[in-house]
């Protein structure tokens, strides 16, 4: 195979939100997807959506029929097994690249792959993925946190390009730091809207969502442009009393919510003072505030 991709015949091992999605972004760019994997009624809705007229087949068989590339995409815990699965049955052969989606795994996982003549990739996509066609829209211009061995990175920055983004070099042993880090801010932060705009209805507003927008993408923007110089709010003021408020009523209204408002407002204020928002000397009653509730929490 030359080192920048021609039209790659292409197999993709789970059809689920990113591995179908990623296979339509690959056809749109002239590659020939010639066989998908998927189990669920999901996955193979999402087949004939996003790859239509792309044969369902077993894992093994499509792997044998992706004689360029084949695309594994499949959960993290699962890879593993996978790819040992698909090295025993004498399906992968050399020169065949055998790339994966998963942000947390690099090269290791692929190590029977390569055992038997294969080449490894670790393509993660950094996006949330709905396996929908909307997608297609979101992936130009994004990320990709790809891990190859030296004789690969041509092949992998000419697959990324093909894909609209923009390659991310991570070392192996760096792949679950990265991971965390997207996890932690992505994931995370559903979690956190979500929680907020529970709040917002338990304080009687029927539409969270008009107040938080505006406010949120400012904050998000902010955040991104200035690093720690975006905070405001009590914890970046000191504010202590307005803490102890906020946690009052958070316990009597919604005591899930309190040891992650906790945890959050503690790194809050530790970020704030580093990056002189916040004085230490301002901070003392607050950090009080905050270790009194946590030996509550804890009790």
């Amino acid at each position: 195979m030359s080192a920048s991709p021609r039209q790659l015949t292409v197999g993709v091992i789970g059809a689920g939100r990113v591995g179908a999605v990623l296979g339509a972004a690959l056809v749109a760019a002239g590659h020939r997807v010639v066989a998908a994997a998927g189990v669920s009624a999901a996955a193979k809705d999402r087949i004939d959506s996003l790859l239509p007229g792309t044969d369902v087949r077993p894992a093994h068989e499509v792997a044998r029929a992706a004689t360029d590339l084949l695309l594994i995409a499949v959960p993290d815990d699962s890879l593993a097994a996978v790819v040992a699965g698909l090295a025993s049955t004498g399906v992968l052969r050399p020169g065949q690249v055998v790339a994966h989606t998963s942000g947390a795994h690099g090269l290791d996982v692929l190590a029977p792959a390569v055992a038997v003549g294969a080449r490894p990739l670790a393509l993660h996509p950094a996006m949330t993925f709905t396996g929908t066609a909307d997608d297609l829209t979101r992936l130009p211009g994004i990320s990709y946190g790809v891990t190859a061995p030296t004789p690969l990175r041509p092949f992998a920055v000419r697959l990324v390009a093909d894909l609209g983004g923009v390659p991310e070099w991570v070392a192996e042993r760096d792949r679950p730091l990265y991971h965390a880090a997207l996890a932690h801010g992505a994931n995370h932060l559903v979690t956190l809207v979500n929680e907020a705009a529970d709040r917002l209805r338990d304080a009687g507003v029927s539409r969270p969502e008009k107040v938080l927008g505006p406010l949120l993408r400012a904050a998000l923007e902010n955040a991104l442009r200035l690093g720690d110089a975006a905070l405001t709010g009590p914890v970046s003021r000191g504010d202590a009393g307005t803490i102890a408020r906020h946690l009052d009523r958070l316990a009597a209204t919604a005591p899930e919510s309190v040891p992650g408002y906790l945890a959050l407002a503690r790194r809050t204020a530790d970020r704030a003072i580093a990056a002189g928002r916040l004085r230490p000397a301002d901070a003392e009653s607050l950090l009080g505030v905050l270790a009194d509730r946590d030996r509550e929490v804890a009790a």
